[in-house]
């Protein structure tokens, strides 16, 4: 079996866990400060289908990948009324926070994990046919070991890019939080254009070749991958 299917087979589920996780976190959030829509929609489920986006979560990405383009997609948003929240301002930074809590938590879930079950020596294959996945000191490969690094470093990845300050991630909804009212009303209206401005600046980083999400987004996820795997190794030492 190729690398390429084996990996797909271990990123597929890592990526459906952590994206559900996300968004059912959203909406036990709302449902716990008083907004209980998700909850009336069957949205608080960790059946992924009814988390599916046709587009965003099938043809975009496909597309993406078929046409070489920087891979990416989005679950269908869990649905929030903010006016039923206790306090809709704070109430909508918090449940825009829970969402890259949850990834988080489940990074240091699978830290935990790695550390009790990673067989000592555990690297990186050095064939070309497993450099993308981990194998112990004999040269094994481990798939329950590359399955937790790879979820580590997803959740990370999906916790700290979603606290970008861009309409519509979470940390816009944070900022917005943040916000005096005129300024705020202003802010709430880019969220009805925010993914079409994101996909913009997707397409002009792929044509021009900025790579802004590497830069901007890929230091601070590699220094939060390395705290998790140290918490690992204490476990596993």
């Amino acid at each position: 079996m190729s690398e390429t299917i084996i990996l797909a087979l271990i990123l597929i589920p890592c990526l459906v866990i952590a994206i559900v996780f996300h968004e059912v976190a959203h909406g036990y959030a709302a449902k716990a400060l008083g907004d209980n829509t998700a909850s009336d929609r069957g949205r608080l489920t960790l059946n992924p289908i009814p988390h599916v986006d046709p587009v965003g979560t099938l043809l975009v990405p496909g597309f993406l990948a078929l046409f070489g383009g920087p891979v990416f997609g989005w679950a269908k948003p869990v649905p929030v009324n903010k006016h039923r929240l206790n306090n809709p301002r704070y109430g909508m930074m918090a449940v825009a926070a829970a969402g890259p809590a949850s990834n988080f938590v489940l990074a240091l879930i699978a830290a935990i994990l790695f550390g009790l079950f990673a067989p000592e020596g555990v690297r990186f294959g050095d064939d070309v046919g497993l450099s993308m996945l981990l194998v112990d000191a004999g040269g094994d490969l481990r798939p329950l070991t590359s399955m937790l690094y790879y979820s580590i470093l997803m959740n990370v990845f999906l916790g700290l890019f979603n606290l970008l300050p861009i309409p519509p991630f979470d940390g816009s909804h944070i900022v917005g939080g943040m916000l005096p009212d005129r300024l705020r009303a202003e802010w709430e209206k880019l969220q009805q254009v925010g993914m079409f401005l994101f996909i913009a600046i997707i397409a002009a980083s792929w044509v021009f070749g900025t790579g802004w999400i590497a830069q901007i987004v890929m230091p601070p996820v590699s220094w939060t991958v390395d705290q998790y795997l140290s918490i690992a190794q204490f476990i596993g030492s």
